[in-house]
């Protein structure tokens, strides 16, 4: 009777390994539309990296050009948000955190550009907040009342740091191809998201590593104007308002 309690139910392993298959058949589901996120997301960044090279007045062909793969973005995370919210969030999300970064990266630089512009001129300088990124890509945004898939907070900041890099490299561009406003215009920008990001207390240790380099980037830039002064090509104040 000793020896008969002591065994083993092999059902016991049969559950575990039956939930090990669900766990893996839900991750091959959720990393098919990962990677086809990630290809999508360079598709958009190699169309935009054109604006380094393209005067402001046919800066409209690039950003019109960035809306077709925007959209096809956008088709995969709503395939991505279906899987995903089947299962519990914070199992599966450094899957796709990363991809997710990237991808608001870019459209947060496509909105800088003057991408999801309201008609008439476009206009540099733009920061599309959270709540925006979310109605565009259809997604809720930092979700506290139920377990679903969503644009989080850190994820959002990571994608603004990134902007700044590129705009620190925009800057130097933007000289390249005679344009002494736009640097004037991104050293603000940058300035101002700077002062934001000094207001937070960051816990995330990767967030708060990254967003120590700011002043470095920020710094880049305003070497960059510092270098226009110095040769006159600073533009009157009413021209850089007009940008």
């Amino acid at each position: 009777m000793a020896a008969q309690s002591g065994m083993v139910d092999p059902a016991i392993f049969q559950d575990l390994q039956a939930r090990t298959d669900e766990d893996t058949a839900v991750r091959d589901e959720l990393k098919e539309f990962v990677q086809t996120l990630e290809k999508q997301t360079r598709n958009i960044l190699f169309v935009l990296s054109r604006a380094h090279s393209t005067p402001a007045a046919k800066l409209h062909e690039v950003l019109k050009a960035a809306e077709s793969p925007i959209d096809d973005a956008v088709a995969t995370v709503s395939k991505l948000s279906d899987a995903a919210s089947k299962v519990p969030y914070y199992k599966f999300n450094q899957m796709w955190s990363r991809q997710m970064q990237d991808l608001v990266f870019t459209i947060l630089f496509w909105g800088w550009l003057g991408g999801k512009n309201e008609g008439g001129e476009i206009k540099n300088g733009r920061l599309l907040t959270i709540e925006e990124l979310g109605q565009l890509l259809k997604i809720p945004v930092n979700l506290k009342d139920r377990d679903a898939f969503h644009l989080t907070i850190e994820e959002y900041l990571h994608a603004l740091i990134s902007l700044v890099e590129e705009l620190a490299r925009l800057a130097r561009n933007s000289v390249t191809l005679g344009d002494y406003a736009r640097p004037l215009l991104i050293n603000q920008f940058v300035k101002d998201l700077l002062a934001g990001f000094q207001i937070l207390n960051l816990k995330n240790d990767a967030l708060r590593r990254r967003s120590d380099g700011l002043k470095y980037k920020v710094k880049d830039v305003e070497d960059v104007v510092y270098d226009l002064s110095l040769r006159n090509l600073v533009p009157k104040k009413e021209e850089t308002m007009q940008e």
